[in-house]
């Protein structure tokens, strides 16, 4: 069965390590972050399919890194876990746009159930956002952005790009990107075409640190920040 991911930004280990080890028999991946800059990090590297995040943390209001995650990937499910239960609170959690909000103590039944019900809604944002640096691609829209802006890519330049997305962290060949991206499609192309597209993307994309030439073998991407 599918294994689903989820960050869990909380400060309060105790609290964390109960919900990971309830969810994870449940075929959840739990990712703990004690810190919001650490679930910055975390998200800019791999977004999962839901995020739980605490009102009150050691570095800032989770309020604030909510709307952080709006404003990259719109349908990634959020919800507060806080023991603040205040009315102002819960509206401006909703406001900054939380999908649902639980009080502590809460039971972990609930939870479970709460966490289905916001992934059935918003679908698999794990496969619909990717990111590298500062270069995110939403697959639904076919949209790329650099640096928060929307950028204009061609056909062959969308599909390098995905292509070295979904394999980050992975060198992958020039022989076997002309394959994947121009050869499944019955379109001989030869070798410098390849080098061509690579750097027009290159300098649409501000020359980024994250796409790496690997010398006469191929191309990674890999996140530097």
């Amino acid at each position: 069965m599918k294994v689903t991911e989820l960050y869990y930004i909380e400060d309060d280990r105790n609290i964390a390590l109960a919900v990971k080890e309830y969810l994870e028999p449940k075929n959840f991946k739990v990712t703990i972050c004690g810190t919001l800059a650490e679930a910055r990090q975390r998200l800019s590297e791999h977004v999962p399919a839901c995020v739980l995040l605490d009102w009150n943390m050691p570095d800032g209001r989770g309020d604030r890194l909510c709307r952080w995650i709006r404003g990259r990937w719109k349908e990634l499910p959020v919800i507060f876990l806080t023991v603040r239960g205040d009315s102002a609170d819960i509206v401006s959690g909703f406001q900054n746009g939380a999908d649902d909000y639980m009080v502590k103590p809460f039971e972990l039944e609930v939870l479970y159930s709460r966490i289905l019900a916001v992934l059935r809604r918003a679908g698999n944002a794990a496969e619909r956002y990717l990111s590298c640096d500062d270069i995110r691609i939403d697959r639904n829209r076919r949209a790329v952005f650099c640096h928060s802006e929307e950028m204009s890519l061609s056909a062959a330049e969308y599909e390098l790009l995905l292509y070295l997305m979904q394999n980050k962290g992975k060198t992958v060949t020039r022989e076997r990107i002309l394959a994947q991206i121009w050869d499944v499609n019955g379109n001989y192309v030869n070798d410098n075409t390849l080098t061509v597209t690579v750097k027009r993307l290159r300098d649409k994309l501000s020359q980024p640190a994250c796409l790496k030439t690997v010398r006469s073998v191929g191309y990674r991407m890999e996140d530097t920040l």
